[in-house]
């Protein structure tokens, strides 16, 4: 029996962080319209909380591995609720922009130690099933946070489904003290490491948004930038005695495949299903509301699909059933060819159903995996690597895709969305040839 309380503050909790992540994707234009957002700040818009999440990733899991689980659960919670409630108040893009990095850095202390906590607290058929619900929340989170923000759009503005997340993430903190806390290991945090991620990855990012115009100084030394960090994170990692991220676990097949598919996901599917509302609004002329419903079809049956991942054949393995996730997420992603000029709202049905199936059966894989692969004292680690790498591809992504939509003239709007559904179709496979040949290399040795 898997005991309710402790699961459905995860859930409720996984979900308000995909609200959070979500909520931007029907309100774009209307943020766009109230802070005369520029073309690079709506990118950053789009992309500053998962950019927040995949710094903050490894940073949460490393503080629950080391002060609590539970501690760090809550905290998240606690900076979602304040965050949230600077983001409502913004008066322009930069305070905006700086509000949803910090939700992101809040969502990482609810995804990393969620996960963590069900690897913690549930084992054996109960931590399958416990993994297959937290993996609803993200599909039911990533449903809501747009329709919230569009039903809430005439009442109040965008601000109000902030103040809405913030009050919900006050509730939640509250509740998470139920939570049992975990043994925890007598260790300093890996400080060094922390700084060299967070300048790395905000580097790397900030270069993707800036060389849309052109390859500049300025792109050339972010780049430079975010190499040189990574190398030194990298180096750190291998030699302080708790680090955020253990190197050494990319020496396990099922870690390294874990992770490399959920960067496939981020990258591919979930960064352009993430933009549909804006190509339904801007491309069909739809309204917030409608284009959230419509989204439904994909983020909806995510949640359907992930709690009956379980029902799935024992025989499958779990790689096989990951391989088999992410061509149908790829197959969904090409289906969304098919919109174009004059489009009715039906022309991305077809790809939205194919990859919210292919996508629910992914992220319950992931999910059990993340905390199957590691020892059981670095259960949060494992989680927090899984969904860095998920958050990493989707700020990726998001980034890119935003750029090539941004601005762009009525007549060239579905040229550019093709290119952008190529390059994370590209994103996708190549993510799951890696992880194929990762396995296969694995199988000779």
């Amino acid at each position: 029996m898997v005991p309710r309380l402790p699961l459905m503050v995860i859930c409720l909790s996984t979900l308000l962080a995909l609200a959070t992540f979500s909520a931007p994707l029907t309100a774009l234009e209307a943020m766009t319209v109230s802070l005369s957002l520029t073309e690079g700040e709506q990118a950053w818009v789009m992309s500053a909380m998962p950019l927040g999440a995949a710094v903050g990733l490894l940073i949460a899991g490393a503080l629950g591995d080391t002060y609590g689980r539970r501690k760090t659960f809550a905290g998240g919670l606690w900076v979602t609720a304040v965050f949230s409630l600077v983001a409502a108040l913004s008066q322009n893009g930069p305070m905006l922009i700086l509000a949803r990095i910090a939700q992101g850095l809040g969502s990482a202390g609810i995804m990393a130690c969620g996960l963590g906590l069900v690897g913690q607290i549930y084992t054996g058929a109960a931590r399958e099933r416990a993994a297959a619900g937290w993996a609803a929340g993200l599909g039911a989170g990533v449903s809501l946070g747009p329709i919230l923000t569009a039903v809430l759009l005439p009442l109040g503005g965008w601000q109000l489904a902030h103040l809405l997340l913030a009050l919900a993430a006050t509730v939640l903190g509250w509740a998470a003290r139920r939570l049992p806390e975990s043994v925890p290991i007598p260790h300093r945090l890996d400080l060094a490491g922390s700084l060299a991620l967070l300048v790395g990855l905000s580097s790397l990012l900030a270069a993707l948004i800036e060389v849309r115009f052109g390859l500049t100084g300025l792109v050339a030394v972010l780049l430079g930038l975010s190499i040189v960090a990574l190398v030194l994170f990298v180096r750190v990692e291998r030699r302080v005695a708790n680090p955020i991220l253990r190197v050494d676990l990319f020496q396990r097949v099922a870690f390294s495949g874990a992770t490399l598919a959920a960067f496939a996901s981020g990258a591919g599917v979930l960064s352009l299903m993430s933009l549909v509302p804006t190509i339904l609004e801007r491309g069909a002329g739809l309204s917030p509301i409608a284009s959230a419903v419509i989204l439904l079809a994909w983020s909806g049956v995510t949640v359907l699909s992930a709690l009956g991942a379980r029902y799935l054949p024992s025989r499958l393995a779990p790689r096989a059933r990951v391989i088999i996730a992410i061509l149908g997420c790829t197959a969904g992603q090409l289906l969304l060819l098919m919109t174009g000029e004059a489009m009715a709202w039906y022309a991305v049905m077809p790809g939205l159903l194919m990859a919210g199936l292919a996508n629910g059966v992914l992220n319950a894989s992931l999910g059990h995996a993340a905390v199957e692969s590691v020892p059981p004292d670095r259960a949060a680690m494992g989680s927090a690597a899984n969904n860095t790498a998920r958050y990493l591809g989707s700020a990726l992504g998001i980034a890119l895709v935003s750029v090539l939509i941004a601005g762009t003239r009525p007549g060239d709007l579905f040229a550019h969305w093709h290119q952008a559904v190529w390059m994370t179709a590209v994103f996708s496979l190549a993510g799951l040839g890696c992880m194929v040949l990762l396995n296969r290399g694995a199988a000779r040795a």
